[in-house]
């Protein structure tokens, strides 16, 4: 359960950082920290950006009240602040992928080398102990970069990357609880806190943008906890707890590469097909779509947590359930263009009953 220190841990959180978005609106508006409108863009005047630096100040006012222990806090900490600096500066000064990906590969190695990654998993039935060795280093790193990534390229409307963020966090919070993490419970509610704080001002319309400041640190913060919430050993199922409960920023990222790919292009290179604008060209209204992307966030969440209470071979049929509700509902709004397999094996097969049935009769 949330201890009554927790409890105000997110109530401090979430304090600070409703009461310092004011004066970050200030100082991103005094010092160039704004968004300019272009194609891509959903906005159609300047906004402010480094609105993440009032989510840092909210986590921060928390974790020096709570100070939670952690042996590997300090290398967590100082993981988070270099993606932060990364972020400020691709807000001021537009990064390229490679150098925004380069600090953040930095700032994974360091938290992996301290010793946060998964060292072994268990397959179920058998019991069998698979160590990882060097790869749970590998894995780490990768899922450190991936999640990071995957929580700023959802970033594409106002209020929806910190929300998908609450969501996620939500979920994995729920799960600690389940499993007494203390840690960390304690550094998802004092991050929960804050985002909430910041929310006010960016839910449409919003005052001030999220920015890379705030999405490449909230996407490194649930990588990094999602590590904790398994930490050293997992068996391979429960593994795909943080993937369920990240599936929307996760899917979202995957289907853009393979549309990328597909469509012969790079897939570092920006377009308009993530699954927030396929909804807008649906007709959807900027309010209406972040609700239902929130909406299927928080179904996930909650299968994310069912999952836990399942036998394993329900819990089996249960992902593969979510992979192909998830894969149908990106063909149906053209996630991956104009590529729909699953529909056009469907199809395929429902056309080759029908003669069958009229032969029949």
């Amino acid at each position: 359960m949330i201890t009554i220190y927790q409890l105000f841990g997110f109530i401090l959180a979430f304090t600070v950082s409703l009461v310092s978005t004011p004066f970050v609106i200030k100082f991103a508006k005094r010092f160039g920290f704004v968004d300019i409108p272009n194609y891509r863009k959903v906005h159609k005047a300047p906004k402010p950006l480094i609105g993440g630096l009032s989510i840092v100040l909210g986590a921060t006012a928390g974790i020096l009240y709570l100070k939670p222990f952690y042996n590997y806090l300090v290398p967590v900490m100082l993981g988070g602040f270099i993606i932060l600096v990364i972020g400020m500066i691709d807000d001021k000064y537009n990064l390229t992928p490679k150098w925004k990906v380069l600090g953040q590969l930095i700032a994974a190695i360091i938290v992996v080398s301290a010793g946060v990654k998964i060292d072994f998993f268990i397959i179920p039935f058998i019991g069998e102990k698979i160590e990882l060795g060097v790869f749970s280093y590998i894995i780490a790193v990768i899922w450190i970069i991936a999640i990071t990534n995957a929580i700023n390229l959802i970033d594409g409307l106002d209020g929806l990357s910190a929300g998908i963020s609450a969501i996620a966090l939500s979920s994995i919070l729920v799960l600690s609880i389940l499993n007494g993490q203390m840690f960390v419970i304690s550094i998802t509610v004092i991050l929960i806190g804050s985002i909430l704080g910041f929310l006010p001002y960016n839910f449409h319309p919003a005052k001030i943008f999220l920015g890379d400041t705030g999405a490449l640190f909230l996407g490194y913060c649930i990588a990094v906890i999602s590590i904790l919430g398994l930490y050293k050993s997992v068996t391979i199922f429960s593994l795909g707890l943080p993937i369920i409960a990240l599936a929307v920023p996760i899917f979202d990222t995957i289907f853009a590469i393979v549309r990328r790919l597909l469509n012969k292009q790079s897939i570092s290179s920006p377009d308009k097909a993530h699954l927030h604008h396929r909804l807008l060209a649906m007709g959807f209204s900027h309010r209406a779509t972040v609700m239902i992307i929130y909406a299927i966030g928080v179904s996930f969440g909650l299968s994310a947590i069912l999952f836990t209470r399942t036998t394993l071979w329900l819990s089996l049929l249960f992902m593969v359930a979510l992979l192909v509700l998830f894969q149908l509902l990106a063909e149906l709004i053209g996630l991956i263009g104009n590529h729909k397999p699953l529909l056009t094996a469907l199809a395929k097969l429902i056309n080759k009953r029908e003669p069958l049935k009229n032969k029949n009769n």
